[in-house]
C-alpha cells in the first residue's frame, strides 16, 4: 500500500490501462462463460445500495423482505412459490449448502459411517468441494447415449450409507437435463434427499417450456425434489455474485441454522456458508426479475436458442468438426474424431476466442452478449483453424 493517497484520476487511468488485458463480453469472443453483462438496471441498483449487508438482516429489514420476495419469484418459476431459500454467492455455495443439509438429515435418520452421495459423472466440481469439506463420499454414475445419468445405475448404487442423490438440469459441459422425474421416484422409494443442480438451466428451461419445447420436469413439480440451485447471475442477467438455493421445506433451514446472539436480526441465522452477504446484489436481482418478467426472459432465451441453432448448423458444414450432441439448451459441444481439441482451442485462443475446454470437446455457451455476427466470425475462424491443423 502506498504511503499517501493517489488521485482518483490516476487510479482510474491505471485501472483502464491494466484491464485492457481482459476479454470483454461486448466483443462476443467470450463463448465459454455462463455469465454475461448484467442488465443496466441491475448495475444502477447495485451501485446505489453497496452498504447493505444481509449478514445481519435485523439491520436491513427492508432488504431482507426483498430477498424473501426474490426467492418467492424464483420459487414460482420453479413451481413452488412456498419454497424457502437465500440468494448466495453462486451455484457452488448453493450446492454445498444442499449437501450439508442432506448430510445432517442423514445423521438425524441414524445413518453411520462416511455418508455417500450419488452424483452423475457430469456433476459440477462444487460437489467435489462439498465432499472434501463435509466428509462425504461421492458415488459417480455414468451417462447414457443422451449424456444423462443412468437411473438404473443410480438404483444399484444405493446403500445403507446413501444420504442423497443429485441430478443436473443443464450440465456444465453440454447443457443436458437428467431424468429428474425418475430420480424423484427413486428418492421417494428409498427415503433419500434429492438435490437438483439447475444453476444454469434454472433460468433457461422454464422459458423454453413457455416456448413449446418438450423438456423433462426438473423442478418442484417432482415430489421427491428437496432443493434446487438456480443462479440469477447467469441467464438471469443479475450482477455477480447472485446465486440461489431454494428448499422445499422451511424446516430444512430452521434445523440447520447457527446460534449467533450478537446479530440484530435474532439468535438463529446463517444456514448458508457466508456471513457477510451483499444486499446490493439481492436488490439488483429483485429489480432485474421485476423489470424483465417472464415475457422479457422468454424473449431473451428465444433469441439465444436461435443463435444456438445458427452455431449448430454452421458447425455441421465444417470438415472434421462435429456436434458432441444435439443442443438441449443454449450450450453447444464441439468435438472432432480427427483433430486434436486442445490444438483447436489453442489456435482459437490466439485470436482471443475463449471457449470452455473439456477432455474431448469445446463448449460454447450462447449468452445474451453473443450476437449472430459473432457466431459467423467464429465459424469463419474455426474453419481456418481446422484447415491449418489438417495441413500440419
Amino acid at each position: 500500500m502506498n504511503q499517501t493517497g493517489i488521485s482518483q484520476e490516476k487510479i482510474l487511468e491505471e485501472l483502464s490501462e491494466r484491464l485492457n488485458k481482459d476479454l470483454t463480453y461486448e466483443s462476443g469472443k467470450i463463448l465459454g462463460s455462463m455469465c454475461t453483462t448484467p442488465h443496466e438496471l441491475a448495475k444502477k441498483v447495485m451501485t446505489m445500495y453497496l452498504e447493505k449487508n444481509l449478514g445481519d438482516p435485523g439491520l436491513f429489514k427492508g432488504t431482507q423482505e426483498i430477498e424473501i420476495e426474490t426467492i418467492k419469484m424464483l420459487g414460482t418459476l420453479l413451481n413452488n412459490p412456498k419454497s424457502w431459500g437465500y440468494i448466495v454467492s453462486g451455484g457452488t455455495e448453493g450446492n454445498i449448502v444442499a449437501m450439508r443439509i442432506a448430510r445432517n438429515i442423514g445423521r438425524a435418520k441414524g445413518k453411520r459411517g462416511t455418508p455417500q452421495v450419488i452424483v452423475p459423472v457430469s456433476a459440477h466440481a462444487s460437489f467435489d468441494k462439498a465432499a472434501d469439506l463435509l466428509n462425504l463420499r461421492l458415488i459417480r454414475i455414468g451417462l447414457d447415449q443422451e449424456y444423462r445419468v443412468k437411473t438404473s445405475e443410480v438404483k444399484k448404487a444405493i446403500t445403507e450409507k446413501t444420504i442423497a442423490i443429485v441430478g443436473i438440469a443443464g450440465t456444465t459441459s453440454l447443457g443436458t437435463i437428467d431424468p429428474i422425474e425418475e430420480l424423484s421416484d427413486i428418492a421417494l422409494e428409498n427415503n433419500l434427499y434429492l438435490h437438483v443442480d439447475a444453476a444454469f438451466g434454472g433460468m433457461v428451461i422454464p422459458f423454453l417450456e413457455r416456448l413449446g419445447y418438450k423438456l423433462p420436469k426438473f423442478d418442484f413439480r417432482n415430489q421427491g425434489v428437496n432443493s434446487i440451485t438456480i443462479d440469477p447471475h447467469k441467464m438471469g442477467l443479475a450482477p455477480i455474485p447472485a446465486g440461489g438455493i431454494l428448499l422445499k421445506d422451511r424446516r430444512y433451514i430452521l434445523k440447520n441454522c447457527f446460534e449467533i446472539p450478537y446479530l440484530a436480526g435474532g439468535t438463529y441465522a446463517h444456514p448458508i456458508i457466508l456471513g457477510t452477504r451483499s444486499g446490493a446484489t439481492i436488490l439488483a436481482t429483485w429489480a432485474t426479475l421485476k423489470r424483465l418478467g417472464t415475457e422479457g426472459y422468454t424473449k431473451i432465451v428465444k433469441n439465444c436458442m436461435n443463435i444456438t441453432n445458427q452455431l449448430a448448423q454452421g458447425l455441421e458444414k465444417i470438415e472434421n468438426i462435429e456436434l458432441a450432441a444435439k443442443p438441449v439448451i443454449n450450450i453447444v459441444g464441439i468435438t472432432s474424431k480427427i483433430l486434436d481439441i486442445c490444438q483447436i482451442d489453442q489456435e482459437l485462443r490466439k485470436q482471443n476466442w475463449a471457449l470452455g475446454k473439456f477432455t474431448n470437446l469445446l463448449r460454447a455457451v450462447i449468452m445474451p452478449h453473443v450476437k449472430p455476427q459473432h457466431i459467423q466470425q467464429f465459424l469463419t475462424d474455426l474453419q481456418q483453424v481446422t484447415k491449418k491443423l489438417q495441413q500440419n
